[in-house]
Formats: C-alpha cells, structure tokens, sequence
C-alpha cells in the first residue's frame, strides 16, 4: 500500500513543481538553487507543456499486417543481397591477403645471401589484413540483422 501511495505521490504534477532561485557573484558566476540563496532572485517558470501517449485508434500512423509483412520481405531480401555481396567480397579478400602471405618480401645483402623483408612484408599483408577483417564484421552484423528479423 506505501509503494502505491509513494508512486501517485510521486507523478502528481503538484509536486514536481519546484521554487528556483538565481544567483550572480562579483565574477560574472551564475549559480541555480531549489532553496533561497543569498543575493538570489526567485524565478518564475512557466511549467513545460506535456503530452501524452498517442492510443491506438486515435489516427496514430499505422500500417496493416500484410503491409508491414510486405516492408519485412524487402528489408530481408535487401540484408539477403548485401550478405551476399559480403561473402563475395571476403572470399576476393581472403584470397589476396593468402597471396600476398605466400609470397614473402626479400632482398640480397651486400654478402650476396638473401634476407626477408618484414616491414615490406607487415605493410603489404596488414591492409589486406584489415579488409578480411572489416568483411567478416560486416557479415556477422548482417547476420544479426537476419535473425532479428520476424519469421
């Protein structure tokens, strides 16, 4: 029975209603107050307009459910399209940054033996790197979006 009390006590308007006072110091510095302060004008504010929740029925925007049915079999086919498109464009990536890894960068030192070029190496797989990556992301948030959908 207190909570019910508590909660209508709570939302009534008559009590949401507060005092607020301004103040200004020497330096230009504004400070608000819900109690009198010295130096302190008392403000009168207008309460903010309100509105309520839209009821069904009422003319609220809405569509029936073979429309909506219908806006759902696009979005999916669309999300479908894009996987898809993903896919495609990981296997493509996929297979340069296999490539570009098999394929190390070397070089011949002054001794005539030849050596790995790794920072030549690390700057050609890292951004083929990062677009696997990048495609494999896109996939699983597709994916996630394919799941949310309705059945």
């Amino acid at each position: 029975m207190k909570r019910y009390l508590f909660a209508i006590l709570c939302c009534s308007p008559m009590l949401v209603h507060a005092e607020i006072y301004k103040a200004v110091d020497a330096d230009g510095h504004v400070t608000y107050s819900s109690s009198p302060i010295a130096g302190g004008k008392k403000l009168n504010l207008e309460p903010l307009p309100t509105m309520l929740p839209a009821a069904k029925g009422s003319g609220f925007p809405s569509v029936d459910s073979q429309t909506q049915k219908g806006r759902d079999n696009t979005r999916r086919k669309i999300l479908q399209d894009e996987l898809d498109a993903e896919k495609k464009l990981l296997n493509a990536a996929t297979q340069k940054l296999n490539d570009a890894a098999s394929t190390p960068d070397v070089y011949r030192g002054q001794d005539g033996k030849t050596y790995r070029n790794v920072a030549a190496y690390d700057a050609k797989v890292q951004p083929l790197q990062d677009e696997v990556d990048l495609h494999t992301k896109n996939i699983e948030a597709i994916e996630t979006e394919l799941s949310r959908m309705p059945k």
